[in-house]
């Protein structure tokens, strides 16, 4: 008799599997497609949904090597924030932001955005003067982002310790307001679902090959497990895995792979009001709708495919939570995991069409992913669909690699790594 778990029911339910009614349809692939999508994850799911709503292209494909959402969408924090430093980043994270906060509706799906807001703490001057810095940067840019006390930080968040006495005393934060949290997993089948109903194909446990080109060098194909798809746009979207894709196609790309180490909590009733992150100690922490702490830890040292990761990463970080509020002291841990993340060398994003005509890519986004995801996705398409990049995604362009136009939120991100 074959066993489920309640993860593996629920997600062959989703997918229409097990005759419980499905949200989205995984047919077999036609010959032929206008675009394929390569990556079955909140990025790639949501530029098929916006291919189709805001430009049309409704013969198009989503291929998925394993299962929707079982990468890094199923496996990051779910933090969602756009106080990033410079204009760029900020201009293309808040306009993420400003998707989610209608994402639910127009989904009709409930992907339990929650604005709770996210707290940055200070714990040197060094530390000060920085989020300080962020605060003025992201106001000129429109962005909400304001400086608390550590007095006014533990009215805000409770449990939050501000005694004089701690390895890394809390001189103040830096406050997002329109920050939260939402739920990965319903993000990718709300996408799914939202995508299916306009016709999107998306076809899971279809791994891409091979991708084929012709004479002029333009794309014409991909080679799957599941037979050779014909189509004139590639969209790769594939977290963790881009460089091994796009090699496919002969491109080379500027890209490590980390694992980005993760863990939660067993759930316990709601006690913790907002995001807290912490960029000297690396340790961020949220509370989940299921009660959970979700608490993220950094990068490992080196590259590496591993999903676990070094165990003194987790360590150090439950030792910096566990000072910084020390009621959670006696909670255990439920799992730890890691993220495969791809990081380019200034720690942006790349959005864009390459050399090879017809092959688009979005990939390197190293820890801000998820909360990129609407936004990402609509430039994305806006690019597939257009062959030319929109407004907010034209700086973050492969070639700036080669012309030294970097965007460097390597230590301005607001985070460790």
């Amino acid at each position: 008799m074959q066993k489920f778990s309640v993860f593996s029911l629920l997600r062959q339910g989703l997918s229409g599997q097990t005759g419980w009614g499905p949200l989205w349809r995984s047919p077999e692939p036609k010959q032929s497609y206008d675009a394929i999508i390569i990556g079955g994850g909140g990025h790639g799911l949501g530029t098929a949904y916006y291919l189709a709503k805001e430009h049309g292209l409704t013969n198009i494909a989503v291929l998925e090597k394993g299962w929707l959402g079982g990468g890094n969408t199923g496996r990051n924090t779910t933090i969602i924030r756009s106080n990033y430093l410079f204009d760029e980043s900020a201009a293309l994270y808040d306009h993420a932001v400003k998707l989610w906060e209608g994402l639910s509706q127009d989904l009709n799906y409930n992907v339990m955005f929650s604005q709770r807001g996210v707290m940055m703490l200070a714990h040197n001057v060094h530390d000060e003067q920085v989020f300080k810095r962020h605060v003025h940067a992201n106001r000129l840019n429109g962005v909400d982002n304001e400086w608390l006390s550590a007095e006014q930080a533990k009215e805000f968040c409770p449990p939050l310790n501000i005694a004089p006495g701690m390895r890394y005393p809390i001189l103040g934060a830096a406050l997002q307001r329109r920050g939260g949290v939402a739920r990965h997993d319903a993000v990718a089948w709300g996408y799914a679902r939202a995508a299916d109903a306009m016709g999107v194909d998306i076809i899971e446990n279809c791994e891409v090959t091979a991708i084929r080109s012709d004479a002029s060098g333009h794309v014409k194909a991909v080679e799957t497990t599941r037979g050779t798809i014909n189509t004139r746009k590639i969209g790769v979207v594939a977290a963790g895995n881009t460089s091994v894709v796009m090699a496919m196609a002969g491109v080379r790309m500027p890209l490590e792979s980390y694992p980005l180490q993760a863990l939660v909590s067993e759930p316990v009733k709601p006690i913790f009001p907002c995001v807290v992150m912490s960029n000297t100690i690396h340790a961020y922490i949220s509370q989940s709708d299921k009660g959970e702490l979700v608490i993220g830890a950094g990068t490992d040292a080196y590259v590496s495919y591993s999903q676990r990761g070094a165990l003194h990463i987790t360590t150090h970080t439950l030792d910096a939570i566990c000072e910084l509020f020390p009621m959670f002291r006696r909670m255990r841990m439920l799992r730890n995991w890691g993220g495969i993340v791809d990081v380019t060398p200034d720690r942006s994003p790349i959005i864009a069409k390459t050399d090879v005509p017809g092959l688009y890519v979005n990939c390197g986004w190293g820890t801000g992913g998820f909360k990129a995801t609407p936004g990402s996705a609509n430039v994305f398409a806006h690019t597939i669909a257009r062959d030319e990049p929109h407004p907010i995604n034209a700086p973050f362009t492969l070639n700036r690699f080669r012309d030294g136009i970097l965007i460097d939120e390597a230590a301005a991100a607001a985070v460790a790594h």
